[in-house]
């Protein structure tokens, strides 16, 4: 039995699972999402999270570390004109420190989602799922005013004792300093 034995198993043995691991975040990194099985997301989400937190640091331990967790790989890119691909000048470590980090330096976490997909694969109808990073940071969405609901009734709540303050300094005030001011 398997009791209190944590991740899954994936039909696969260990270094396998370790290997599949690596690739799936080396191609989340350089991609910027991935389709894959929902097992398999489930599984990589907490692995790729723990390493764009560490990556966050920005120090040569922490780029040791993502080292020695996932293997470094070169980056190709399309080049539609040739209709061939090309090697791009930075790695995957590279761009995880470089561009994915400091997109997510104010982020405390939650770095990755998990889109579910309708259609099932097709040789073993596997539940599929877009595995993406996420593009916006909270400031980015506080200043596109796309705030949680909770923020916006709040912020909601706000304006209306302000208002309902302004309506009643207005009355509180003298009616003939009005009177005089226009004397």
């Amino acid at each position: 039995m398997r009791h209190r034995v944590a991740g899954r198993q994936l039909s696969r043995n260990t270094s396998h699972r370790k290997a599949l691991r690596m690739n799936m975040a080396a191609a989340l990194f350089e991609h910027g999402a991935i389709r894959t099985t929902e097992a398999k997301a489930k599984e990589l989400r907490p692995f790729v999270e723990k390493l764009i937190t560490l990556a966050k640091k920005g120090t040569l331990a922490a780029r040791r570390l993502i080292l020695s967790k996932m293997r470094d790989r070169d980056i190709y890119t399309l080049n539609e004109a040739k209709t061939d691909t090309e090697l791009a000048d930075k790695t995957v470590v590279q761009k995880l420190f470089d561009e994915i980090a400091p997109r997510y330096a104010t982020r405390p976490g939650g770095y990755t989602r998990i889109i579910r997909l309708a259609e099932r694969r097709i040789g073993d109808a596997g539940k599929q799922v877009i595995l993406q990073l996420v593009e916006e940071t909270r400031a980015d969405a506080d200043a596109k005013g796309t705030t949680s609901r909770r923020r916006r009734r709040t912020a909601k709540r706000r304006e209306a004792i302000d208002s309902a303050a302004d309506a009643q300094a207005q009355a509180e005030k003298p009616a003939d300093a009005g009177g005089e001011a226009q004397a």
